[in-house]
């Protein structure tokens, strides 16, 4: 008996197939250029490209949860497909509409940029609006229209769903937002003692001891995610403008104590609240679509509720959808989102 070499990939369950193709690039941004983290301005962006692509295509952008990069989305759990797969597996068998999909990277050394811009972390909606999506309208079959984009993700990449579209009307044209970060009183709030809680009893009660120990550590403990999540919030929504790279927290770190002032500015980032200021940036979208699951750990259905609802409150339609799962292991439902948005967009 002997071992043969062959040509091809292995097949499932390592590495599928694709009847489309996935372009693996690498650009690099001016506007990232000297960001205040000293992260990288040099980012990968995939590219799903349909089989047969011909003509002008519709775009559907999507963005990723706090900590996620962009190589991650080739990851797979056990007995499934990854996302591009997916994708691929829905687009090819005709389930969803033609489209171009864009994977858009917005790591920070924080764990994310929340897809906006601050004085913290950088311009991200800049670089996703105004230097990655004309850079794809240029190279790829694209319609270069705002009817023709879609912004969809889940998490941090939901509420950058919510929130990118109703700032940007002028780059996308529908969303799709899963268990983003929404109604931050129900979301954030409560884990706010837990934070402090364990800087108290684990980092001497400073922020600097945890970064300083989160950086330097050979592996990172997951129970860490609370402090590391509200200071990554606090970057996006509360930045320190006389310390860049820094940022205000709405709490007081030895005690727990909201300081008002702080936190109003975070709420005045909220997607709930947004809403009713940019009532006809919604009403120009050709979808809004908000989901979340009944066991979500962050109880982020309900902020998808609270949004849906201020949304029909200003009689603009919205599609919500309660779900079984909780905030994780919801890869499956990507396409759902990327064909309802291309159904929308070719609409």
């Amino acid at each position: 008996m002997a071992l043969t070499q062959v040509e091809g990939l292995p097949g499932a369950p390592w590495d599928r197939p694709l009847k489309g193709t996935l372009d693996r690039v690498v650009v690099e941004s001016e506007l990232l250029a000297g960001n205040p983290l000293g992260d990288p301005e040099r980012r990968p962006l995939y590219i799903y490209v349909p089989k047969g692509a011909s003509g002008a295509l519709p775009t559907v952008y999507l963005i990723q949860g706090l900590t996620g990069q962009l190589d991650m989305w080739l990851n797979r759990r056990a007995f499934e497909p990854n996302i591009v797969e997916r994708i691929d597996s829905a687009i090819s068998g005709g389930d969803c509409p033609p489209c171009l999909v864009v994977f858009v990277d917005a790591w920070t050394s924080y764990g994310g940029s929340q897809f906006i811009n601050s004085i913290a972390t950088g311009p991200y909606m800049d670089y996703l609006c105004d230097e990655v999506v004309p850079w794809i309208d240029a190279h790829y079959p694209t319609t270069p229209s705002r009817d023709a984009r879609g912004l969809t993700g889940h998490s941090s990449g939901g509420y950058g769903a919510m929130v990118v579209p109703m700032l940007r009307p002028d780059v996308f044209g529908a969303l799709a937002s899963s268990a983003g970060d929404a109604l931050f009183e129900v979301c954030y709030l409560p884990g706010f003692r837990e934070t402090v809680r364990m800087l108290r009893d684990k980092f001497e009660g400073s922020y600097e001891v945890f970064w300083e120990r989160f950086r330097s550590g050979d592996h990172v403990d997951t129970d860490r995610f609370g402090p590391m999540n509200d200071y990554a919030m606090a970057a996006c929504y509360s930045p320190d403008p006389a310390n860049p790279g820094s940022a205000l927290l709405p709490f007081d770190v030895g005690s727990g104590k909201l300081i008002p002032e702080i936190w109003e500015q975070w709420l005045g980032w909220d997607p709930v609240r947004l809403a009713a200021k940019h009532a006809d940036d919604l009403r120009s979208m050709k979808l809004i679509h908000v989901d979340g699951g009944r066991s979500d750990e962050w109880f982020l259905e309900l902020g998808a509720r609270a949004f849906a609802d201020a949304v029909e409150e200003m009689g603009i339609e919205c599609n919500y959808e309660l779900f079984d799962g909780t905030h994780s292991g919801l890869t499956y439902r990507y396409p759902k989102h990327v064909k309802m948005l291309a159904e929308a967009l070719t609409a």
